[in-house]
């Protein structure tokens, strides 16, 4: 039988592997934060301009940020969601492999649960397996990362190594208090826009 409660044992925290993931990416990294948690969990760790955080876009994170590094191939981006958005977008996975970017690495936080409505257990607390799925697509960099001596192995290649690649990092389910970022979509746009193509990006 499947122990659905195992997420509540892991030993990475989100908010720690948040902020690891961008103290090691530097100012110049280009960040997409699907919705929920991980959005949280980057503005914690110091909003700025060059994150990108999606709100109530479900399934979104892996095609903007496919889109953006196909725009912007000199520049490494790194997409960063949860479980449960990764798995409304599974699809995005074989579109990543077939365009192929070097520039793109996703980052999926995974703690098995459906964070905005309760904490309901996801597909990944049983069978499902990203980085399997990932693989299967055609990814050619994937791996699970459990222990903190797996992720100082994994952000180095997240953010320097030739891509795509995909690190599903099975982070704690456990409560944390809520760290948004703006809600203003029209102003996050221009926001990073502005910072990616300076004032041309805004006419």
């Amino acid at each position: 039988m499947t122990d659905t409660s195992r997420a509540e044992r892991f030993s990475l925290h989100r908010r720690d592997v948040a902020q690891q993931i961008a103290d090691a990416g530097g100012g110049d990294l280009l960040v997409v934060t699907g919705l929920g948690s991980t959005n949280w969990d980057f503005t914690a760790a110091g909003d700025r301009d060059l994150i990108f955080p999606l709100w109530g876009a479900m399934g979104g994170a892996v095609p903007l940020a496919l889109g953006l590094a196909l725009a912007q191939p000199d520049r490494r981006v790194l997409c960063a969601t949860g479980d449960a958005d990764m798995l409304m977008s599974l699809g995005s996975l074989a579109t990543v492999a077939v365009q192929a970017p070097q520039n793109l690495s996703v980052a999926v936080f995974d703690n098995e649960r459906y964070g905005e409505t309760g904490m309901q257990a996801t597909a990944t607390a049983h069978q499902a397996d990203i980085a399997g799925i990932a693989a299967a697509s055609g990814i050619p960099v994937t791996a699970t990362v459990r222990e903190q001596a797996e992720l100082d192995a994994a952000i180095p290649e997240m953010l320097e190594g030739a891509g795509p690649s995909v690190f599903v990092i099975k982070v704690r389910a456990e409560p944390l208090p809520f760290v948004l970022p703006p809600k203003d979509g029209a102003y996050l746009k221009d926001r990073f826009r502005k910072a990616l193509l300076g004032d041309a990006g805004i006419v």
